[in-house]
């Protein structure tokens, strides 16, 4: 494989360093005020991310360079050690706001969903690869996978999370859509599980709360959509150009969670629509490279596992984007490598370190040497 390697996608990895580097200014802007209450200093959420951003860009090097075929033998260790850390969260894991998510290790708190969406997505790749040859065959193909699918969700609906199992349900599907398992397996599968998604639900009033405040444009400010308003009031303010790094008014304790889910709102305050859309246009450069690269690596494993690994940060995304602007309702979910959050951080330079190391197996080279070698074609054959 060493012979075959080309060049990575620069491109890519350029982005995404700008983003990882736009988060220290963002986070720093939307946590001060909540680290000072919380902790007696500003500085210590900054501290936790700048952290985070380091161990991130060491792990996205450390993928970088891990020959992307090698999960085809450790995909497997690696979703039964995930499956590990999501019981061991539910029996000792810290409970934050009515729900165990994390796991406390040293000063950090460790959120094991958050590299089970990756991890599961590889093995599923895996699963397709060895299983192509009878894909249609339910009994051997859809049915294993769906075990390993329903085994993570159900542990992180546990915690509870219902926005993370759903994301994670629903990224699975896609990718088996891409694998080409059946539809018809597909859809079945779907019905299958619909009703026990509704019943969860439904469990929770808050949930059915937060959809009601959503459509229910007379609900005010108040309650549930208390948060979704302040994330629009943050995008209003910042108009086209923004109010201007640190004159956010909106983190001083207006819109909870400003540094985490809601940081978006907080960069779309600061910086205006036009730092909003060089985020979204980072995304965007992210998904239609992510794909790119899965159309041009020879092999079909390679494809399918380039999709998955542009799916999960691109997908994350759109559903943050979405939230924030109110255009859809109120979840946990996180922006790529912009919100505050370390093991999301690590699970998505992981993610980026996969697709990039892909990149360097595809037909695609720099217009230069192209060229180049387009020429020493030509003088061989004359």
């Amino acid at each position: 494989m060493r012979k075959q390697r080309n060049h990575i996608d620069i491109l890519v990895l350029i982005v995404v360093l700008i983003l990882m580097v736009l988060s220290l200014g963002a986070v720093y802007s939307a946590s001060s005020s909540w680290s000072l209450e919380r902790t007696g200093n500003p500085n210590t959420l900054m501290t936790n991310h700048v952290v985070s951003v380091l161990v991130g860009i060491m792990v996205l090097f450390v993928f970088l360079n891990i020959p992307y075929r090698v999960y085809k033998k450790l995909s497997k260790p690696g979703i039964i050690l995930v499956l590990g850390a999501l019981v061991a969260t539910l029996f000792f894991g810290n409970e934050i706001k009515g729900a165990t998510r994390w796991i406390q290790i040293g000063s950090f708190n460790f959120q094991p969903s958050e590299l089970a969406k990756v991890a599961l997505l590889v093995h599923i790749c895996v699963l397709i690869e060895r299983k192509k040859s009878y894909l249609h065959d339910w009994r051997r193909t859809f049915l294993p996978i769906s075990l390993w699918i329903g085994s993570v969700a159900v542990l992180i609906m546990l915690q509870p999370n219902f926005s993370m199992a759903v994301m994670i349900i629903t990224l699975s599907i896609v990718v088996l859509f891409l694998g080409r398992v059946p539809v018809r397996q597909l859809a079945v599968g779907a019905v299958l599980a619909l009703p026990v998604v509704l019943v969860y639900f439904v469990m929770a009033p808050y949930r059915l709360q937060r959809i009601v405040g959503f459509l229910d444009s007379d609900s005010g400010v108040s309650g549930v959509t208390y948060q979704m308003s302040q994330g629009i009031l943050a995008f209003g303010r910042g108009g086209i150009l923004g109010v201007g790094p640190g004159a956010s008014k909106q983190r001083d304790f207006f819109l909870p969670e400003s540094h985490g889910d809601y940081v978006f709102a907080i960069f779309g305050e600061e910086w205006g629509f036009i730092g909003a859309a060089i985020v979204i246009l980072i995304f965007l450069i992210i998904f239609l490279r992510g794909f790119r690269i899965a159309l041009t690596v020879e092999d079909n494993f390679g494809k399918l596992l380039a999709g998955a690994m542009t799916l999960v940060i691109s997908s994350y995304a759109i559903i943050n984007s979405l939230v924030t602007t109110g255009l859809l309702p109120t979840t946990g979910l996180p922006m790529p490598f912009l919100s505050y959050g370390g093991t999301a951080m690590i699970a998505n330079a992981a993610a980026i370190g996969i697709l990039l190391n892909i990149s360097s197996y595809t037909n695609l080279r720099p217009k230069k040497e192209s060229a180049g070698t387009a020429a020493l074609q030509l003088n061989r054959v004359q």
